[in-house]
């Protein structure tokens, strides 16, 4: 537990990750499973191994957590949920969790 984290957990506060909504906007062809994924302007690799039975295609979005497409949500829930992290103050935190994640063999690009 590094020192921002005592200082939380000693002030009764806690730390969560949240699943985050990303719009795929490439799939890998090879046998990996993953995609190139847009979170907030962020591009990174995903790993879509865990919806094999409800497959995304490009375009689709999905919630993401550490690197992985947890499940498919519709573009009015991505939206949504992304306007609920902005107004929660999380945006930034969000981009910093897409920016640790993903397959190191993708650049990172930030879209503006």
């Amino acid at each position: 537990m590094d020192r921002g984290d005592e200082k939380l957990e000693s002030m009764g506060g806690c730390r969560m990750c949240l699943a985050i909504p990303g719009k795929i906007i490439e799939i890998t062809s090879d046998a990996t499973h993953s995609a190139l994924v847009d979170v907030m302007g962020v591009r990174r690799r995903v790993d879509l191994g865990l919806l094999q039975e409800d497959k995304p295609k490009t375009g689709d979005w999905v919630l993401i957590h550490v690197g992985f497409a947890m499940s498919k949500i519709s573009e009015e829930e991505a939206l949504d949920q992304m306007h609920t992290l902005q107004m929660l103050g999380e945006s930034e935190a969000a981009i910093d969790e897409a920016r640790g994640y993903g397959l190191e063999d993708v650049e990172e690009k930030r879209i503006t």
